[in-house]
């Protein structure tokens, strides 16, 4: 008896174009999110980049460009997130239980003022849109969620162990932080001399670790 062998063909959900494969998709998205810094680092401002011209750097077709991002404000919000990223990263190395804690908050913040100003292209652009446009401003404010916690959650624990004022209210706390710290970052990273960036760090440090890590107990009257 002959058993006739079936040939499955694939169905349009199994086939997947060259360009959509995971290796390929990555390569295209870090293409394209590199063409993007490459050319605001250049001079361009966001606003005047079109997603022709980003193709263009990036080697890639229009048509391609739009498979994976679906016009400049993705990309951009890709950016933001790899820029907050970038900076969560360094700040979570930090911990307020180290001995020598306060300096090396300084430190920390030293890193993020020097790694703001590294790209600070990429910093002017997201600002821009922020002002702007209210979705992007709120993405902006979106990405600082992740600070506030942690900064809540460091509160918190030095209140349970007694390092900290017991009446502080850790999330309020944790928001003039964050909110505040990035805001004096910024202005640093964009406009301020960098022989002053040590000085900011160390003044930002102190603010932050006097007035909510180990703030002094009110005294009762």
């Amino acid at each position: 008896m002959t058993v006739e062998r079936v040939t499955k063909v694939p169905s349009a959900a199994d086939r997947q174009p060259a360009d959509r494969t995971p290796d390929r998709a990555a390569a295209i998205e870090s293409a394209v999110l590199a063409a993007t810094e490459q050319l605001l680092a250049e001079g361009s401002s966001f606003s005047a980049l079109s997603t022709q011209r980003i193709a263009e750097t990036a080697g890639v077709a229009r048509s391609t460009l739009y498979l994976y991002f679906k016009g400049k404000n993705a990309l951009l919000v890709r950016l933001t997130s790899e820029l907050k990223g970038g900076s969560f990263d360094l700040m979570r190395e930090w911990s307020p239980e180290a001995p020598d804690a306060l300096d090396r908050l300084a430190d920390t913040l030293l890193e993020v003022i020097r790694y703001y100003r590294r790209r600070a292209h990429v910093l002017r652009a997201v600002l821009e849109l922020s002002g702007r446009d209210t979705e992007a401003g709120r993405l902006w404010d979106d990405e600082l969620g992740p600070f506030q916690r942690m900064s809540q959650d460091w509160i918190q624990h030095a209140q349970a162990t007694g390092r900290t004022a017991a009446d502080i209210d850790a999330a309020t706390a944790s928001q003039v932080i964050v909110h505040g710290g990035i805001r004096v970052i910024t202005q640093q990273a964009l406009s301020g001399m960098p022989e002053k960036d040590v000085k900011v760090a160390r003044e930002l440090a102190a603010n932050q670790w006097f007035g909510a890590f180990r703030r002094c107990n009110r005294t009762q009257s």
